[in-house]
């Protein structure tokens, strides 16, 4: 079901880039820039790559662009910002295996293939973006799942995301659209 069923309206003032540095605190922690705010984030366990694989748990150096996002409706009100948002329900599922049809693809359930379920029981997902990684221009075996999602406690490392405290993924969702892109530097 979706969230908005009419065209989101562009916010007046909007960002167009989000940059991601790895932060000098740990391999897997980072500083997002949002214009001249600073956040601190989490990426990979495996910091970052420019030559990501499936399953190595780095985040790739690359610009992405925000595609759209899901939401847990029953945890979270739906946020305030022009990216297209989907509820999720149990039945949704995004595969990860890579010699799958549908990898880095969402599916719904049943699905016997590796897959992330993206109605956690975690807050991961409450808010989270999916990132144009390896998604319009399909290689398999290069990392699927990358999304730009809520930390964990802490800001552990993510499996090759980049995450935000929810207080700050919030303060950011009015400002982002389908223009805007993550850069990881």
């Amino acid at each position: 079901m979706n969230v908005r069923a009419d065209k989101p309206k562009i916010p007046e003032k909007t960002l167009r880039r989000l940059l991601v540095r790895r932060a000098p605190t740990g391999k897997s922690q980072a500083i997002l820039q949002a214009g001249p705010l600073r956040l601190r984030a989490a990426i990979g366990r495996s910091a970052t790559t420019s030559r990501k694989r499936e399953g190595d748990g780095a985040t790739p150096i690359a610009t992405m662009k925000l595609v759209s996002g899901y939401l847990r409706g029953d945890r979270v009100r739906e946020p305030k910002t022009a990216l297209p948002m989907q509820r999720v329900s149990a039945n949704m599922l995004w595969c990860d295996a890579s010699g799958h049809a549908s990898y880095n693809r969402p599916v719904k359930a049943p699905f016997r293939p590796s897959h992330e379920r993206l109605m956690r029981d975690d807050e991961l997902y409450d808010l989270c973006i999916v990132l144009d990684w390896n998604l319009s221009s399909r290689k398999r075996g290069c990392g699927s799942a990358i999304f730009f999602h809520i930390a964990r406690p802490g800001y552990q490392p993510t499996e090759g995301c980049v995450a935000l405290h929810p207080r700050d993924m919030r303060r950011l969702l009015p400002y982002l659209t389908a223009r805007t892109s993550l850069q990881v530097l």
